[in-house]
Order: C-alpha cells, then sequence, then structure tokens
C-alpha cells in the first residue's frame, strides 16, 4: 500500500524527503509554457531523454534561466543542484517546497551530494552544472560532483546543451530570443573506484559535453546560413 502525507499527498522516492510532490509537479506543468512569450524554443533529440531510471544530467550554463527551462522541457520529475545564494525569502521556500538541493560553491558539502545521491536510487534525476558557474557555455572546465554522483548511484548521464540563452555583451534587451537545446547520447556510469578514475570520467563528461556545444554550433550556424 502507498504511504501518503496529510498535506502532500503521496510520498516520492525521486524527489527529496523534504520536498513537496504536488507543488513539484504543479511546478514542472508551469515549468512546460511559463517560457512561451519570452522564448523561441527548439528541443533536439528529446527522444534520447530517458523515460525512467537514474539520471545524472549535465549541462552547459550560460544563463539563468538554463535551469527553469529543463526543469519544464524534461516530461519527468527533476531535480537540480542550486546555488545556496539562491535560497533565500520566499523564492528559497519555493525552490525547496519543490525539492531543489542548495549547494554551498568553494566549500566542501557532502549534505547536498548525499541528497542527491537519496533521489537516484530511487530513480530520480538530478541535474548539475558541471562547469560551477555561469560563463561562456563551452566547457573549458568541469567539477566532479556529477560523475561522483553517477559512479555512486550507478545512473546514466545525460549531457544537454544550450544556446541562445545568453544575451550577447552589449546586446539590449531581446524580443523571444531563439533558444537551442540539444540532448546527447546517455553515457553509462562511469565504474573505476579511484581519485584517477573518478578524474577521467570527468573529463570524459566535459569533452562529451564541449563536443555537444560544437555541434549545436554547428546546426545552428548552418540554419542561419
Amino acid at each position: 500500500m502507498m504511504t501518503t502525507l496529510r498535506d502532500t499527498g503521496p510520498v516520492s522516492t525521486d524527489l527529496p524527503a523534504t520536498a513537496l510532490p504536488r507543488l513539484h509537479d504543479a511546478a514542472r506543468w508551469l515549468g512546460t509554457w511559463w517560457y512561451l512569450p519570452f522564448f523561441r524554443v527548439s528541443v533536439h533529440r528529446r527522444e534520447r531523454i530517458p523515460a525512467r531510471g537514474p539520471v545524472v544530467l549535465v549541462a552547459n550554463h550560460s544563463a539563468m534561466v538554463d535551469g527553469p527551462l529543463l526543469f519544464g522541457l524534461l516530461g519527468r520529475r527533476s531535480v537540480f543542484l542550486v546555488k545556496q545564494e539562491m535560497f533565500g525569502g520566499p523564492i528559497g521556500i519555493g525552490l525547496r517546497g519543490i525539492g531543489q538541493i542548495p549547494v554551498h560553491r568553494g566549500r566542501v558539502d557532502r549534505a547536498p551530494l548525499t541528497t542527491a545521491l537519496g533521489v537516484l536510487r530511487g530513480g530520480g534525476v538530478v541535474g548539475v552544472f558541471p562547469e560551477g558557474t555561469r560563463g561562456q557555455g563551452d566547457v573549458l572546465a568541469a567539477q566532479q560532483g556529477a560523475a561522483w554522483l553517477a559512479r555512486a548511484s550507478g545512473a546514466a548521464v545525460l549531457p544537454v546543451v544550450f544556446r541562445g540563452t545568453r544575451r550577447p555583451a552589449g546586446a539590449g534587451r531581446r524580443f523571444r530570443p531563439r533558444v537551442d537545446v540539444l540532448v546527447g547520447e546517455p553515457l553509462p556510469a562511469p565504474t573505476g573506484k579511484g581519485r584517477a578514475d573518478l578524474a577521467a570520467a570527468t573529463e570524459t563528461i566535459r569533452v562529451e559535453l564541449a563536443a555537444l556545444v560544437a555541434d549545436l554550433d554547428d546546426r545552428r550556424s548552418s540554419s542561419d546560413g
């Protein structure tokens, strides 16, 4: 028999224990259309997104909108590692309610990784931006958290890249800019147990993301031409 909570509905194993599943699902529904007045979004190779099972989603990161877009576009529940600074006030309450996981940047903190690992072991999706901060989105460097989570949980690694969310330097406000999202082929979970193996797995993820960015850039250039 499914255990229920009086206020939050069915207990979910694919979300953190502190999340409210009904609130998460309502936010995800909202996430499927909120961007329509602001962006022209095209998702390429959406069929590569696994319909079930644990997934560590890794993405390049060049704008604040990247996470909210992915949250609505994936077609299944997902939680993201989000910088701690976003968790103040009402926004923080909402983020925790839908299961997003706060991370202290530049500090060793196992708590968010433990929470994310629980989500993966429950068959869920955890989103990570391996670059660690917003930039050009070219994935010139990557942190090891995503590879560690995939190795510890046995989850597949799903690379996803964006172009068009970042406003070009010096550009003014844009009217419904074109945004392209390209989903890569899922990668198997890393298997090596040592530090060197983890570093190698991280580099594999970085290289895959960077190659996917280059592929998307070529697609956009071809369509512009």
